[in-house]
């Protein structure tokens, strides 16, 4: 299976034709059909529906789909990566990483870095924390900030010196928004949009105890933003960090209320131990650990 080739099936899936797929590539259509059809017999599955008007993919289609644009962005990845490295100090730094002000902390390590060597760019990545771990294994990402250190084995992780406060972010005109803060028994009334990651590892099952099972969750989220407007619309209220809430929600009319007892989340910077780093990448981790590694 050659590169190429999945650049041609990309073409073709994403203007659903393969006759313009044909003329971007510079490709005549039978010769671009045959490569399609040659890698179908590959496969040995059929990746396109092929209709009159339309090209369109097939379940098996689309998890190629997914597959070949990791391929081809690990491809594009090492290529820059090679072709800087005769260069004094370049290179493309990635990093995952969710909604904490925890980037707060490692944009001040990486602000002087990126003065003494301009050549070096960092590209942010958000995502939640299964994805930032399945793009480190995959090498799409070389850094991470996560909330959870997993398998210290595979990864080393650094503590950030900032922990998370969680609360309920809300319309102002809720009850609740008269108190200091929330008690647990406030959450049992309340329809609540929860943190899909802290929902699956059960982040907060330590709070509710034993009432965990009498939430009512109205919801789940990835990325915080996008929750205003269910708040707004009166479809419940979130579970979130206190520095987001603030960040996304004041502007909106929203607040924030502290959960009573406080609960918080610590914050891990994270990178494979196998990795091996450009320079760029090698100077990137050691002023992470210079500035976090004394940190418990």
């Amino acid at each position: 299976m050659e590169i190429r080739v999945l650049q041609y099936f990309m073409a073709v899936a994403r203007h659903e034709n393969i006759t313009k797929a044909a003329e971007e590539l510079h490709l005549t259509q039978p010769t671009l059909s045959r490569q399609l059809s040659d890698l179908e017999d590959e496969l040995g599955v059929q990746l396109l529906v092929r209709g009159k008007r339309k090209t369109q993919l097939t379940e098996a289609g689309l998890i190629f789909k997914a597959r070949a644009q990791e391929i081809l962005s690990l491809t594009e990845k090492t290529k820059e990566q090679f072709a800087k490295m005769d260069e004094l100090v370049a290179g493309d730094i990635y990093i995952g990483a969710g909604e904490t002000q925890a980037m707060a902390c490692v944009a001040k390590v990486l602000a002087p870095l990126r003065r003494s060597y301009p050549h070096i760019q960092f590209h942010l990545v958000s995502g939640n924390e299964d994805l930032i771990y399945d793009s480190l294994q995959k090498g799409l990402l070389d850094f991470g900030l996560v909330c959870r250190a997993d398998a210290p084995r595979t990864y080393v992780f650094r503590r950030i010196p900032h922990d998370d406060a969680w609360g309920l972010m809300m319309r102002a005109d809720n009850p609740l928004a008269v108190k200091e803060a929330v008690q647990r028994a406030d959450l049992l009334q309340e329809p609540l949009i929860v943190s899909e990651q802290a929902m699956k590892h059960h982040e907060l099952d330590h709070y509710f105890g034993s009432a965990a099972e009498k939430i009512e969750v109205a919801g789940t989220y990835n990325l915080l933003y996008n929750t205003i407007f269910f708040i707004e619309a009166g479809m419940g209220s979130a579970l979130c960090f206190k520095g987001m809430a603030d960040a996304v929600g004041s502007s909106r009319g929203l607040v924030f209320r502290p959960l009573d007892p406080v609960i918080r989340s610590a914050n891990y910077v994270v990178w494979r131990r196998d990795q091996v780093f450009s320079r760029a990448g090698r100077l990137v981790v050691a002023a992470l650990d210079e500035a976090f590694s004394h940190h418990a």
